[in-house]
């Protein structure tokens, strides 16, 4: 893999360029600063919907059967995605048609006619899209444990919005929001793959230099407080209660991720992880489990998520507890630290095979404003955490007054006192 350049256009759109040696294929990835926790109350949603108008048609490509065609033609790939504090456009591609992904992407970017009756089709497709997730537990019971970290703030709020805020949506809003929120000042163009750094900048230079500068928002700062267990419950027959038991942890630029992200592998992120032996392999309770982290610039927390059978959720709350409280009170051991210190090692060189996951590994940092890393500059900084790093971030995250639980399930609201009784770690 050769090494990441960065250059800035002359409109203060930052560039990046990461060409790969052997890779057939080339990634285009446009990420803006901007997403749900960029919104007000009544916009909330707003970014995500946006996100879907640039599908809907340019002067040059005037619908959206012609603009998926365009690299349906030449077998592409290509999606885009809404965050709490990112927007993500790309195009993945044969190295020769490294061209059409740029020409395409571009002008999607920056020519989309956000039209008004394509506004209000695409109403019903997003309600649509926001009833799949209210059925689908799995991805639900996590919207909830956010509903219980953070409230009636933006960090709380749903990406996806509300049904009243999507049905309510009018052009001259998206067109407002759009004004106000992409710029080049909070634009990372990142190009992947199968390319030439000089030339490949020259490209971009050439496709983005219509992109405006404008000023920027200020983001409202998430506001945490809490002081005891908090629980959730929402009711819904099931055949399996889903939950999510987790504590608050650190923002993105906090050196202690590294040593969170070997203590997630640890707890919960394989199949030979503490909590996937006893709660699946020893005790059969249930199918997945899986313990992950979320950071972003002023949030952070550590999470694990799992469906178990619905007369053993006591049970398997227990089981995550008592697997925290052990990582709090006891030192793991070296064989433990090296095993989660591999696994990551051989995850990310998995991983970054990709033009797709380069292009997010660097872009990603840019335009969260992080100092930009390599893959192995981070391992290194991985590869120092102790086993002393570990007891004492356990220490410090695995306390009564962070925890939260939030469960899906035939649960009843009266249950909520007797659940929280049960989030203790002494």
């Amino acid at each position: 893999m050769g090494k990441y350049k960065k250059t800035k256009l002359k409109n203060g759109l930052r560039v990046l360029t990461v060409p790969m040696k052997n890779a057939n294929s080339v990634t285009v990835l446009i990420l803006v600063g901007t997403g749900a926790k960029y919104e007000t109350k009544q916009q909330n949603g707003i970014s995500h919907f946006l996100e879907h108008m640039f599908f809907k048609g340019t002067k040059k490509r005037p619908n959206t059967l012609i603009i998926s065609e365009t690299l349906d033609r030449i077998g592409g790939e290509y999606n885009a995605f809404t965050s709490k504090e990112i927007t993500g456009f790309w195009a993945k591609v044969d190295k020769k048609n490294t061209d059409v992904a740029l020409d395409w992407i571009s002008d999607m970017f920056l020519n989309s006619k956000f039209d008004e009756t394509e506004l209000n089709r695409e109403k019903g497709v997003i309600v649509e899209e926001l009833n799949m997730y209210l059925d689908t537990p799995t991805a639900y019971v996590g919207e909830l444990f956010e509903d219980l970290l953070y409230g009636d703030q933006p960090a709380g709020w749903r990406i996806v919005g509300t049904k009243e805020n999507i049905l309510n949506f009018n052009r001259e809003q998206m067109m407002d929001y759009f004004k106000n929120h992409y710029s080049s000042q909070n634009t990372v163009v990142c190009v992947a793959g199968a390319v030439n750094s000089k030339q490949i900048e020259q490209k971009i230079s050439k496709y983005f230099n219509k992109a405006k500068s404008t000023n920027l928002p200020e983001k409202v700062l998430t506001k945490e407080a809490q002081t005891k267990p908090q629980v959730l419950i929402h009711y819904k027959k099931t055949d399996q209660t889903h939950f999510c038991l987790g504590v608050r942890t650190y923002n993105i630029y906090d050196p202690r991720r590294y040593a969170l992200s070997l203590l997630v592998i640890i707890l919960g992120g394989n199949m030979s992880s503490r909590l996937f032996i006893s709660v699946r392999e020893r005790n059969g309770l249930g199918y997945y489990i899986h313990t992950s982290n979320d950071i972003t610039t002023d949030t952070g927390y550590l999470v694990t998520q799992t469906g178990i059978k619905n007369d053993s959720l006591e049970k398997a709350i227990g089981l995550v507890l008592a697997e925290y409280k052990d990582l709090k009170n006891n030192k793991i051991n070296i064989k433990e630290l090296k095993k989660a210190k591999d696994y990551l090692r051989g995850t990310t060189s998995l991983s970054l095979d990709g033009t797709d996951t380069q292009a997010s590994y660097y872009a990603s940092q840019e335009v969260m404003n992080q100092k930009l890393l390599t893959p192995e500059e981070k391992l290194k900084l991985i590869d120092k955490v102790t086993i002393n790093d570990i007891k004492k971030l356990a220490e410090e995250i695995f306390v009564n007054e962070k925890l939260n639980l939030a469960v899906i399930g035939p649960i009843e609201a009266t249950e909520k006192e007797k659940l929280e009784k049960l989030l203790v770690i002494s």
